[in-house]
């Protein structure tokens, strides 16, 4: 099998990809030869990434899925297992960023924030978990967390408690499914240009900010390619557990 085609075979399920990262992942994993289910809750965004998955020759089908609601997420596994198989990669991508001072954050904020980057992370791999122990065949798990899990940055307490928990949730998913040939994995980006934050930072505020970084450059949707393709691949055999940091040293700055 040649390199670009290391995930022949294997069915990926990425959340969160109607834009940023996630449509970044499923670029990436399809480019590898995976056959890739795209999901999120706004759908009609996806059919747009499933048609040029198609154009490059891949394979892709495009899902609605509200991670926050445990029917939706049996639901979309459901309709990805019938389309493309069992689930052998689960990119746990999706979530929400509301950037604001602690004395601001309402108890609306804390709830979508937690609802969607914890409970939701963790609905979806626990359901995609169970399905990878029936089948008998192991798995890849693949969760985004943050840099800001692992280091206070400000205006964004919330949203980094809820990366906390889920770099808590992958080493105690990692270390109880084990013995099942499930690998489970977190990566931590820093700051990258996506829609989510792309307008802060073509501001003076924002290119203010990025000068503060020992790179003084943000970091590139690409540069995650290497390694999803990685934790989703045979070639990841022994990494489970881990939580990688992929912030350009971007965290050196922010303690």
């Amino acid at each position: 099998m040649s390199e670009s085609a290391v995930l022949e075979g294997k069915t990926a399920l990425i959340t969160g990809a109607s834009a940023g990262l996630g449509r970044q992942f499923a670029t990436a994993l399809a480019a590898a030869g995976a056959r890739v289910g795209i999901a999120a809750r706004r759908a009609d965004r996806l059919e747009d990434l499933a048609a040029q998955i198609r154009s490059d020759g891949g394979e892709a089908a495009a899902f609605s899925l509200d991670v926050t609601d445990s029917a939706s997420v049996r639901a979309c596994l459901d309709a990805a297992e019938e389309a493309l198989g069992p689930i052998d990669v689960l990119v746990n991508n999706a979530g929400i960023g509301i950037p604001k001072r602690i004395v601001d954050i309402t108890e609306e904020d804390y709830d979508a924030l937690m609802a969607t980057n914890a409970k939701g992370a963790w609905l979806m791999a626990q359901e995609t978990g169970r399905r990878m122990i029936a089948r008998g065949q192991g798995g890849r798990i693949i969760n985004t967390a943050s840099m800001g899990g692992l280091i206070a940055t400000r205006q964004l307490s919330v949203y980094g408690m809820s990366k906390a928990a889920v770099i808590h949730m992958t080493k105690a998913m990692a270390l109880e499914w084990a013995r099942f040939g499930i690998n489970v994995n977190a990566i931590c980006p820093g700051y990258v240009s996506t829609e989510m934050n792309g307008a802060f930072f073509e501001t003076d505020d924002g290119q203010k900010f990025v000068s503060t970084f020992p790179r003084k450059r943000l970091i590139e949707e690409a540069d995650f390619d290497g390694m999803i393709v990685l934790l989703a691949s045979d070639q990841s055999r022994i990494i489970t557990g881990s939580i990688i940091t992929m912030d350009d040293a971007q965290g050196f700055t922010l303690y």
